[in-house]
């Protein structure tokens, strides 16, 4: 169990809408760092401590740059937001050395093959990742009124950086969409007989605005988990979306069974996205295609 302590950084981190994650990450380099000096209470460190923490991350337990980063940026919170007590611009620690690396990427064979290999029940997901350029997360966390199949668009909330977007939409996948949409509508309906089904999860106040919003279809998550399951936080009966574990291992399966000699995950599918777009001629015949990679 967290200590009341965490348990305030929590709430606090909650009220200001900091999102289940990043709350998570942070309670848990606090508590190592708290750990780490002896259980001491960070109001009585500094400084001097931090850059002791830090350093013995990286010389010690040789973690990543990206690791000893997310730990820095979680003392930072902890002493400017949350004890107002703000840490020096300047720093003096190791910092953790990080090779470069350059991302994998797919030919169309191999995604072909990665596709003709996967699970299923995660080849939806996967052609998401690949034809729309989604992270993960993004894809999971799609509900039914993300996809836009007039515009062959669908919107992405909140994603990397808090930041909204809009991305294209294979056509190939509307027939496949509408298929997904219809077994989230019966799992819907089901749902509703249960009389303690309490609707979606949604988002900060959105519930109180709109109370009907939680049992609406377009609400619900487009990949929905196959049970219900308690909200943690108002120990609520809801139904979440799928396990992003699943697709990762499911990704990483299809591509040992596919023989794809590539370190193949799902960020794979999103660094191999292309979109083509046909450069059109005088006479009005595609002269040209230019290839715009992310």
């Amino acid at each position: 169990m967290a200590s009341s302590f965490l348990q305030q950084v929590a709430d606090y981190m909650r009220t200001r809408r900091y999102a289940k994650r990043t709350i998570e990450t942070y309670q848990h380099w606090i508590r190592f760092y708290i750990l780490f000096h002896k259980k001491q209470h960070p109001s009585q460190l500094g400084n001097a401590e931090v850059e002791q923490f830090l350093t013995w991350l990286a010389v010690e337990r040789h973690v990543a740059f990206k690791t000893q980063s997310s730990a820095l940026n979680a003392l930072v919170f902890l002493y400017r937001e949350f004890l107002q007590q703000p840490l020096s611009l300047q720093l003096n620690f190791n910092a953790a050395k990080t090779p470069p690396k350059l991302p994998v990427v797919l030919t169309r064979a191999e995604v072909g093959a990665l596709l003709r290999w996967i699970d299923p029940k995660y080849k939806l997901v996967a052609q998401l990742l690949y034809g729309s350029g989604l992270r993960l997360m993004e894809a999971v966390r799609l509900r039914v009124k993300d996809i836009d199949f007039d515009y062959l668009s669908v919107m992405v909330w909140q994603g990397k950086g808090n930041k909204n977007r809009r991305v294209t939409l294979a056509s190939e996948l509307v027939p496949a969409l509408r298929q997904q949409i219809i077994h989230v509508e019966r799992l819907l309906d089901a749902d509703m007989q249960n009389p303690i089904y309490s609707g979606v999860w949604l988002p900060y106040a959105l519930a109180l605005k709109n109370p009907a919003a939680p049992k609406q279809l377009g609400w619900h998550y487009l990949f929905p988990s196959n049970q219900l399951s308690r909200d943690p936080e108002s120990a609520l009966i809801r139904r979440h979306h799928l396990d992003e574990t699943c697709v990762r291992k499911a990704i990483k399966f299809a591509a040992f069974q596919a023989k794809i000699q590539k370190n193949v995950t799902c960020h794979t599918l999103r660094h191999s996205f292309r979109n083509y777009i046909p450069v059109v001629s005088p006479a009005g015949q595609p002269a040209a295609v230019q290839i715009h990679s992310r």
